[in-house]
This record gives C-alpha cells, sequence and structure tokens, in this order.
C-alpha cells in the first residue's frame, strides 16, 4: 500500500465513567462521513487515566473490548487505544490493536509513570510491539514510553529500518506540553519514521488538565497537522513515497549502533 490514512480522535474523557466515555466516543466517530484505515482512540479511553484498576480494569472478555470488536466490524476500521486489563492477579495499562474482523493484537506499557504511582497499580509490559498493514509497520507504545529513546530506537532488520510509523496514545498533561511536542519530534528525527501522538483534552478527576495538543510528524520531523484543545477527529494519509526519499536522501538509519534489548 502506498498511503495509510490514521483518523486521531482527540477527545475530553469523563472521570471512571466507561459507559459515558464509549457513548461519547461512538457519537464522535458516527459523526464523520469517512474515516481512516485506522481510528486511534487516547490512553485509558474508557477511563481516564485512572490508579483504580482493581475496581474497574477488565478482563479481555470484557465490554470495553467487546465494544472496540463491534466498533471495528461494523466501520469496517482498525481501531486501536489503550485500557486497563487485568490478567490473572496483575493489571496492565494495555493498548489493542482490533481488525475488521474482531481479531485483535495487544503492546502493554513498559514505562510505568511512577510520579503518579503507576508502577504501584500496573504490571510492566516486556516486549515491543509492531503491527503490520498492507506493508506498512507501526510500532505501538504508550504516553510515559515517549521519554525512553532506546525502547523506540529504529533497528535495521533484513537491510531496511524495523517499522515505518510510531504511534503513541497519551493523557499527558498541558503542564509538560513541551516535552510532549519536543520528544514526539525528535523521535521522528532520530528514526526517520513518521509519528503520531494522540492526547486526550480536559480536565481529570485529580484537577490534572491536558490541552490535546495531537500531532502527526513526517520522517523529518516537520509537523503535518496539530489541535490545540479543541475536540474533534482529524484525517491524515502518509504516504510510502515520501517516507522513501527521506531514507534515501538522507540514509542516516544505516549509520545506526546495533543493540540488543534486554526488557
Amino acid at each position: 500500500m502506498e498511503s495509510l490514512s490514521f483518523s486521531l480522535v482527540q477527545t475530553s474523557l469523563l472521570w471512571e465513567d466507561k459507559a459515558a466515555n464509549l457513548r461519547a466516543i461512538e457519537s464522535q466517530l458516527d459523526a464523520v462521513a469517512v474515516l481512516g484505515q485506522v481510528v486511534v482512540l487516547p490512553e485509558m479511553f474508557s477511563t481516564g487515566f485512572s490508579m483504580r484498576p482493581e475496581a474497574l480494569a477488565e478482563t479481555m472478555e470484557g465490554p470495553t473490548i467487546r465494544w472496540m470488536q463491534d466498533q471495528a466490524r461494523q466501520r469496517k476500521i482498525i481501531l486501536t487505544g489503550s485500557l486497563m486489563v487485568k490478567e490473572g492477579d496483575a493489571f496492565f495499562n494495555r493498548l489493542l490493536w482490533v481488525l475488521p474482523d474482531g481479531s485483535l493484537g495487544k503492546y502493554d506499557k513498559r514505562h510505568r509513570f511512577a510520579y503518579a504511582g503507576e508502577d504501584q497499580h500496573y504490571a510492566a509490559g516486556n516486549s515491543r510491539v509492531m503491527a503490520a498493514v498492507g506493508g506498512w509497520r507501526i510500532h505501538l507504545q504508550i504516553c510515559y514510553d515517549l521519554r525512553f529513546p532506546v525502547w523506540a530506537r529504529q533497528q535495521v532488520q533484513h537491510g531496511k529500518p524495523e517499522y515505518d510509523v510510531l504511534l503513541y496514545v497519551a493523557n499527558w498533561p498541558e503542564r509538560r506540553s513541551h516535552a510532549w511536542k519536543t520528544l514526539l519530534a525528535a523521535r521522528a528525527i532520530e528514526n526517520q519514521a513518521y509519528v503520531i501522538g494522540v492526547n486526550r483534552t480536559g480536565e481529570d478527576g485529580n484537577g490534572i488538565a491536558h490541552s490535546g495538543d495531537s500531532r502527526v510528524l513526517d520522517p523529518l520531523g516537520n509537523l503535518l497537522w496539530t489541535a490545540e484543545s479543541e475536540n474533534g477527529i482529524h484525517t491524515e494519509t502518509l504516504t510510502k513515497t515520501h517516507l522513501q526519499r527521506v531514507r534515501e536522501q538522507f540514509p542516516f538509519w544505516k549509520d545506526g549502533d546495533s543493540f540488543t534489548l534486554h526488557p
């Protein structure tokens, strides 16, 4: 596929109210005539960034995941976003990648935000995850992962970069928006990949404001699109031609250090 389109859902979230958040998101999706091939929701889109998984987490057979599967099937999209998931005795901040046939992939957040106590309530993931769509490779990440460049670092596999798009879903606070914007651009430049960051808006249950600032950057770090605090859905189409041109004209990726990750 020469092109791949992403619809970014920037929205406010009602604190710990799953049913209301799902209704609101569904209404937003209904209002868009044509959605992209991949629709991206923020981190913990059904609850906000809550530290109460004991009360709010679901299993992989839970209603929020069934809702995601229903939406993906009905709208013929790939739907992704993170939520609280219980597995055995552990809780995960898990990004789900739901295909139009209802099948799914998963990525568990590696870097837990200890500043807010996330490490006290959620287990850490131990694997990088790449999703594949029509010849595109998408590296899936969640919020605080953005601060740790090694976890996102492009590696060379079979003589070419291992991924094309680096995708972050987030509940990133307004007070640190400068870091959000700067690090997204840095990840694009250093990995010579498109970068997509989808963040929420509004105030959470702890009184923390979120300014949105969702954005799409090209492999040179150029800003293709951004939104500040307004809610809405934006569709951006990425092209392989531009990605390949950048990598051929500036083949910096060939000079990177090889390394092995030990989570």
